[in-house]
């Protein structure tokens, strides 16, 4: 029997993980990758639900807890940086999950797991895709061609490949809600947790421990404009503006992100999709669902897309490829649905532009984190989850 070849762009999480499945099923596989060299660093992310399930699976559980950011719990904090509540954190999936770490520790795990015979090429991105009856032939910048059998786009939110063959089929909802991430110098005053501001004008201030000695920034307001779109230098000077009097670590945080070296801006866009295939090519991870950080439950979702997807082509084996493209999407659909239906209360309730909002804020967290409603509370992180038993694999 003839092998099948599949070409992976994007080598983040969903693009390993598609390609850790897919060769362990017995496909031939090719990663193409346009950043120059693996992208380490990045911030917290966490394993989540089924995606745990997925990890064991892989064989990488302990590999991950012995990267854990060290983060032990989460609270919010007033100006002076006193505690106001603590969020739940028992079990696996509190606030504070079990597998807490960045997104570069996960991705450079799975990395350095992958299965003999994955070919990864870095700098040399897909440009033009010509899809045929009987596979898919694909383009590289440098002018390399691949064929193939199948194309998994995994290539993030703002995918040119997915924009380019889906032409007219991507909805992209814009949060109004842009993040600023970056990593800054630990400080003696940082400690194990998660600390969380939020004041008026709808701004937030996070700090959140790492395993390296440095502290993760994160600056987040609502904000009309995308900040992607700007130089760096004009970016940073716009959320300095916009932070302008924020008390507690903002101050800090503006003067450590003009010297770090990874300051990532966000502007937060969901991506709903009709369908996430079609003939030989399919959407993987942001790519096809984009969750954002509102949604919560992103790195999870990359990691399952890639183990379900190739065990339903397992199951088909070398029949209807259509079919089993179906399958993945309607295991997939629930799980992210349940994350991507975000309540219209969500963003006034998060970021409260008045000080009455921020008053009844404060009121409603105390209420949320009480006794009585904890356990109610707790259900908020419970992302990824299903009853569904995951579809079998037939690895070789």
């Amino acid at each position: 029997m003839t092998t099948r070849h599949a070409v992976v762009s994007g080598a983040s999480i969903a693009g390993l993980s598609a390609a850790f499945w897919l060769r362990r099923t017995g496909w031939e596989v090719t990663v193409l990758e346009r950043a120059a060299a693996f992208r380490d660093g990045g911030q917290n992310i966490d394993v989540r639900g089924v995606g745990r399930e997925v990890l064991a699976r892989m064989g990488l559980t302990e590999a991950v807890r012995e990267q854990n950011t060290t983060e032990t719990g989460t609270v919010f904090v007033d100006a002076s940086g006193e505690v106001l509540v603590e969020l739940p954190s028992d079990g696996p999936d509190g606030a504070t999950a079990e597998l807490e770490i960045l997104r570069g520790d996960l991705a450079g795990t799975i990395l350095r797991h992958l299965p003999e015979g994955v070919e990864i090429g870095y700098g040399d991105p897909l440009v033009a895709v010509r899809e045929e009856a009987d596979g898919v032939t694909v383009t590289t910048k440098a002018g390399r061609v691949l064929r193939a059998d199948l194309l998994v786009v995994a290539e993030g939110v703002r995918s040119t490949t997915r924009d380019l063959l889906f032409e007219g089929q991507v909805d992209r909802r814009a949060l109004g809600i842009t993040m600023v991430f970056g990593t800054i110098p630990r400080t003696a005053d940082d400690d194990s947790r998660w600390r969380w501001y939020t004041t008026v004008g709808g701004r937030q201030v996070h700090l959140r421990p790492d395993r390296h000695g440095t502290t993760r920034a994160i600056l987040a307001c609502t904000e009309a404009e995308d900040p992607t779109r700007l130089g760096q230098a004009e970016a940073l000077a716009r959320i300095r503006a916009r932070f302008s009097g924020v008390d507690w670590e903002a101050p800090r945080i503006l003067d450590g992100f003009d010297g770090s070296e990874d300051v990532y801006f966000d502007h937060l866009t969901q991506i709903r999709m009709p369908a996430w295939h079609r003939g030989r090519v399919c959407l993987a991870g942001d790519a096809a669902w984009c969750v954002t950080p509102m949604g919560g439950g992103g790195a999870s979702l990359a990691l399952v897309s890639g183990y379900v997807l190739a065990a339903v082509l397992s199951s088909t084996g070398s029949g209807s490829l259509a079919t089993g493209l179906a399958a993945y999407e309607t295991w997939m659909r629930p799980l992210v649905d349940d994350v991507q239906g975000l309540p219209r209360w969500i963003k006034p309730f998060a970021f409260p532009r008045t000080r009455l909002g921020l008053r009844l804020r404060k009121a409603a967290d105390k209420a949320l984190m009480s006794p009585v409603l904890a356990p109610l509370t707790a259900r908020f992180t419970r992302i990824a989850h299903t009853d569904r038993a995951l579809p079998p694999i037939a690895a070789r």
